[in-house]
């Protein structure tokens, strides 16, 4: 069943929980009771809400930042991760193979904000060798839901 559970809530976190407990074959107490077990457990870390941005009237810069590090001795890339996943600009970082050691998924109000953040705050960081910066100009796919559907062409097909 938790599998199953944890399948079917990061698709979508606000299914009803009497929903879920049909889907599963389950008793509805028994996927509270499994729900609370895996946040417990750390598991469920937490829930989050998609939002295209796109289609509001609020200006937002996501970018992609590739930092690589000198890895500190006895502590490894967790040290200089958790300095930078502590600035409230930082919505993501992750330890990456490759040529760069660490990817930083940054947000901010516009391109000049984010490149400010990246000179002025995590590349004067001790550890960081270098950054590259790669903005997102548009999502077509975020977390397994298409961004922007497509309509369908309803127009007719004529066969001569």
């Amino acid at each position: 069943m938790r599998e199953e559970l944890l399948a079917i809530i990061e698709k979508n976190s606000r299914i009803d929980l009497q929903e879920l407990a049909a889907m599963l074959g389950v008793a509805e107490i028994d996927v509270v009771n499994e729900l609370a077990a895996l946040e417990r457990e750390g598991i469920i870390c937490g829930y989050h809400t998609l939002v295209n941005w796109e289609n509001t009237s609020i200006e937002k810069v996501t970018a992609l930042i590739e930092v690589r590090v000198t890895p500190q001795r006895g502590e490894g890339f967790d040290s200089i991760a958790e300095r930078i996943y502590k600035y409230s600009e930082v919505s993501s970082v992750y330890l990456i193979s490759g040529g760069y050691d660490l990817m930083v998924i940054l947000e901010g109000k516009s391109l000049r904000d984010v490149s400010n953040f990246v000179s002025d705050k995590l590349s004067t960081l001790d550890s960081v060798l270098s950054t590259a910066t790669h903005f997102i100009l548009k999502k077509y796919k975020d977390h397994g839901t298409i961004m922007d559907q497509q309509k369908e062409d309803e127009r007719e097909v004529f066969i001569p």
